[in-house]
Formats: C-alpha cells, sequence, structure tokens
C-alpha cells in the first residue's frame, strides 16, 4: 500500500464507508481499510430497513415529528430538518447503484409499489425494506459499485491504531490531521499513512456490553481514536437497547427485526400475559419504553426471558416476509409460526459519538466521520427505528459535497513512523480475554437499560482502574488486533460511563433510578467530553415538537 497515493482514507466498510467513498473518488483515489473482510459490518447485519417518508400517505413534515418525539427533546433542529428532507433523494441514488427494495402488489393492475414496514415509534408504514436482510442487500449493491470504480481500493485485515495530528507530530501550527498508524494484520507491520482527509466510519460500541446485536467488530474504535486525538465526543450516555435479541444457549447475537412488531408481533411473558398493553402503543412502542419494560417485567417475575408471539399471522406470510429470521430461529429448533421466540433486550447502537456537524466535518481539519461513530444531533436521546442508515446515506453525501469546496492540505512530508517498540515475543490472549470480559459484565451490570448513581461510580472506579492495567499492558505486549479492540473498548465503556455521570436526569435511553423524570432545563442540553477537560454539556437548538416525557 502506497502511503502516498490516496487523497482519502476511509475507515470502515458499511454503508458509510462504503456511499461516501463512491461519492467521492471523482475527486481523487481513495483507499477503504477494514479490520477484516468487506462486508463485515454492522450494516451487513441490518435486518429492518432504511426510514424515508416516501409512502402516499407520508410526508416529510410526519418524520420529523416521530423523530423528535423518539429523541425526546434532544434532536438538533438543523440535523434532523436536513437528514429528513434529503432522505428520499439517497433512496433513489440507491436504487439507481443496483439496491434491490422489496415490492408487493399496488391497487393498480399490473403495478408494483414499495412494500413499506412498519417499525415502533413510527406513526406511519415507511421502512423500505429488502425482505429481513436490507443490510446485506445494501452491502451487495455498493460493493458491487466500488469494484466497478478505479479510484477505489478496499484493503482487508488492515486495523488503524492511532491519527497522526500536528499536535502529535508537535509542529508549531494549528490542529488538523495528517494521517494515521495502521497495522497489517497479514504481515504484522505498522504503517504510516498520510492523506488530506481521513474519514472515521467505523461503525459502534455494542461489544462494549456483555449482550449486543452487534457483530465481533463493533468495539468502538474510531471513537477511542478521536477521543485520543482530541476531537471533542457528545451524548455517548444514549446507548440504545434493541428489546429483541433472541433468547437462545446456542444463538450469538441474533437480532429479531423490529420489523415483526411493526407487523403485529405481541410481547408476552413466561405465562402468556401480553404486559405491554398497559402502555400506549402497546408492544409498539419506541425501543427505549419496551426495552425498560422488558427489563422490568424480567426482574419482577425473575425470569430470563420473555416472549415475541407472531403466530396469529398466516405461515406462508411469515416464511416470505422472515426468511432470515424464520430460517435462523429454525435452525435452533423455535418455529416461529406456530410458537412465540424467547427474547432479551441487548446492546444495540450508539446514539451519540464524535461531534460532527450534517457534513462529517469533526473539530478537527482533515478528520471527518460518518455513521453510527458520529453525533449529528438526529436521534437525539432515542434513536427511532431505522433512522441510522438514511443518516449515514445523507451525511457520506453531504461529506463528499463539501469537501469539494475545502481546501485540503497535503500531509506533512515528514509523518513520523511508529514510534513504538513492544516485545514481539510477548502475547497473553489469556489477560486480554480476562479483561474483555470483565469491561462487558461491568458495563452490563451498572450501565446498562437501568441505573442508578452508586452503579455508574462504581462502574467508573473499576473501568478506569483496568484502562491503567490496559495501558500498562499495551505498552509492553505485542500489538495485535484483539490488543487494540480491547484498548479502545475500555476507553469507551469510560466514555459513556463519564457521559452517564454528567446526565442528572432520565432521558430517552439514559435511565437513573436516582432521577427518574425528565428536567425541562436538560432539554437543549448535550453531554460534552473534550479530552484533558472535565465533563461538561453544549446548549443546542432543538427541533420543534420534541417530546420531554
Amino acid at each position: 500500500m502506497d502511503r502516498d497515493d490516496y487523497r482519502f482514507i476511509v475507515l470502515g466498510s458499511g454503508i458509510a464507508g462504503l456511499y461516501f467513498s463512491l461519492k467521492v473518488a471523482d475527486q481523487g483515489k481513495v483507499a477503504i481499510l477494514t479490520k477484516k473482510h468487506r462486508a463485515e459490518s454492522n450494516t451487513n447485519y441490518a435486518q429492518g430497513g432504511i426510514a424515508a417518508a416516501t409512502g402516499p400517505d407520508d410526508s416529510v413534515e410526519q418524520h420529523i415529528k416521530d423523530t423528535c418525539a423518539a429523541g425526546v427533546g434532544l434532536c438538533r433542529a438543523e440535523a434532523v430538518q436536513t437528514i429528513l428532507t434529503e432522505g428520499p433523494a439517497r433512496i433513489r441514488d440507491l436504487i439507481e447503484l443496483g439496491m434491490q427494495f422489496s415490492r408487493r402488489q399496488s391497487a393498480v393492475p399490473g403495478e408494483k409499489e414499495w412494500d413499506l414496514g412498519m417499525e415502533g415509534g413510527h406513526s406511519r408504514r415507511r421502512i423500505l425494506h429488502a425482505q429481513d436482510i436490507t443490510g446485506k442487500e445494501i452491502e451487495r449493491a455498493l460493493l458491487a459499485a466500488i469494484s466497478r470504480h478505479p479510484n477505489i481500493e478496499i484493503y482487508e485485515n488492515y486495523f488503524a491504531i492511532d491519527l497522526i495530528t500536528s499536535r502529535s507530530l508537535r509542529l508549531e501550527e494549528p490542529d488538523r490531521c495528517h494521517g494515521l498508524h495502521v497495522l497489517d494484520i497479514e504481515e504484522r507491520r505498522v504503517l504510516t499513512l498520510g492523506a488530506q482527509a481521513v474519514v472515521i466510519a467505523t461503525g459502534g460500541c455494542g461489544k462494549a456490553y456483555l449482550y449486543t446485536t452487534n457483530p465481533d467488530i463493533a468495539t468502538g474504535d474510531g471513537v477511542a481514536m478521536a477521543w485520543r486525538a482530541g476531537v471533542p465526543v457528545t451524548n455517548m450516555e444514549f446507548i440504545q437497547f434493541h428489546p429483541t435479541c433472541l433468547y437462545h444457549p446456542q444463538a450469538k447475537t441474533f437480532l429479531i427485526s423490529e420489523a415483526i412488531r411493526g407487523d403485529g408481533g405481541i410481547i408476552k411473558n413466561l405465562k402468556g400475559h401480553p404486559f405491554m398493553d398497559s402502555y400506549p402503543l402497546k408492544s409498539l412502542e419506541r425501543r427505549d419504553v419496551v426495552a425498560r419494560a422488558i427489563d422490568q417485567e424480567m426482574k419482577r417475575k425473575g425470569s430470563e426471558c420473555v416472549y415475541l408471539d407472531i403466530t396469529h399471522k398466516p405461515a406462508p406470510f411469515l416464511m416470505n416476509r422472515f426468511p432470515h429470521i424464520y430460517q435462523t430461529c429454525l435452525r435452533y429448533g423455535i418455529d416461529i409460526t406456530k410458537e412465540s421466540i424467547p427474547i432479551v433486550p441487548a446492546a444495540h447502537y450508539q446514539c451519540g459519538g464524535i461531534r460532527t456537524d450534517t457534513e462529517g466535518l469533526t473539530d478537527l481539519p482533515g478528520l471527518l466521520a460518518i455513521g453510527e461513530a458520529a453525533c449529528t444531533g438526529l436521534h437525539g436521546a432515542n434513536r427511532l427505528a431505522s433512522n441510522s442508515l438514511l443518516e449515514a446515506l445523507v451525511v457520506a453525501h453531504r461529506a463528499a459535497e463539501r469537501l469539494r469546496e475545502l481546501p485540503l492540505q497535503d500531509p506533512h512530508p515528514n509523518l513520523a513512523p511508529w514510534a513504538d517498540a513492544p516485545n514481539p515475543d510477548k502475547e497473553e490472549g489469556v489477560v486480554i480475554r480476562h479483561d474483555w470480559n470483565e469491561i462487558r459484565r461491568v458495563m452490563w451490570d451498572y450501565v446498562g437499560i437501568v441505573r442508578t448513581r452508586r452503579r455508574l461510580e462504581r462502574a467508573r472506579k473499576r473501568i478506569r482502574h483496568l484502562q491503567d492495567e490496559i495501558q500498562e499492558f499495551y505498552r509492553q505486549a505485542r500489538l495485535t488486533p484483539d490488543l487494540l479492540e480491547l484498548r479502545n473498548l475500555v476507553t469507551v465503556a469510560d466514555l459513556i460511563v463519564q457521559a452517564s455521570l454528567t446526565r442528572p436526569e432520565s432521558r430517552g435511553l439514559h435511565y437513573i433510578l436516582d432521577h427518574p423524570q425528565t428536567d425541562p432545563e436538560w432539554s437543549r442540553r448535550e453531554t460534552l467530553l473534550i479530552r484533558g477537560r472535565p465533563p461538561s454539556w453544549t446548549s443546542i437548538a432543538c427541533s420543534p415538537g420534541s417530546g420531554t416525557a
């Protein structure tokens, strides 16, 4: 890989990184780095779909209203208006690139229309999907388009370590990003790469928790790198727990799509009672409400799971609408056409992240962040289902367009090579596994769906102690992907704890028993974390009509 041959280096091969690369490739050569296989991303595992106001009874205004209600008074006005307004155009772009959304027979004989799905928190059917494997179809379409473009190269098994900045180079100039250090996993060597712009599209941090719907790659790498470079991070207390993850001893992180609830699935307890019926929207309440209700029911009954029942729907409908879920559950001995699905909540989506605007720009010139790793403010305190893929498309497009106007600088001609020289023979997998498991258990027990100040303080002490141990170990041990992930994981865990202790109220995904009500004064405040400074908050312009309940 030629360190000076690429204008843009993109970290991550999900929808945000791939779509951005396609949009920016006419401006110069693009290198996409992914720490595993090119199709291994959170996008690839997305089942539900993309929310956009495309239906005849829908409107952008209604989509905005639903998004703000889910965000509980914390959605940034500009982000909501921009992303949801421009969303339908980006959907058309995706279709032109070869994306195949599911269709159904329309009222007009011989014609078909989009098969729009319904999910929790939405007031209209607006979820475009490809059966229940939307993410896989998106990856297929984008990777096919990438393979046809001469200006884009994908490098698999390259793990980004740290950003190279003016400050890290000790240059007497305003701080900016010049490039990064990267571990070539197969060759076991560290490369020093320069670029005019580095784009973080590394996804979220679900693996910080014991139970998650995310793949193993979701270790918060981009957020941790940006944090170490001094880039502000915001709203990390808002970790969305998906209420319906398959509960089975042999199943690993398998998500049961929210679309099943949208199509009539009912959440029940062990005795078959639909305990969500006491809520206004019943089983179709937004995710934070459903996850807390399930958590409360499990604790109240002492049960390990609850159930999602859709057996009242015709078997052919279920097998055609949810083929992936049907076949996967069947493999574990569960026939969803005849029996209820055992489910538990699991960490699912990171609503906070690297602070950006709607063009992906961070506070560090030369560094952009898009997708789940970034926080545009669209989601507020709780992501509305299926808004994330739309956000990735719109912000990636706007970032590419913005880079046409920015005067990008060449990286510094004398980038410092990798300075660390760890012992090449010292590799202790048992230490890494132990620390990884302890982080995930601490986060699940103390920083989960329902929190208390005492639990958060306990988590902070333990995570800080682990940070010190891991940093010392990192300086001495052989550089491996597992060690890099552990280092990033403990960093992001600490950021989540810090942000959670900073917000003195319950709002959306952050529910703390010490302060169970929302505080109106905090409806316009985002938590703000900057390295070397105490945690604080910043005021934002919220979208009108945002809820406070």
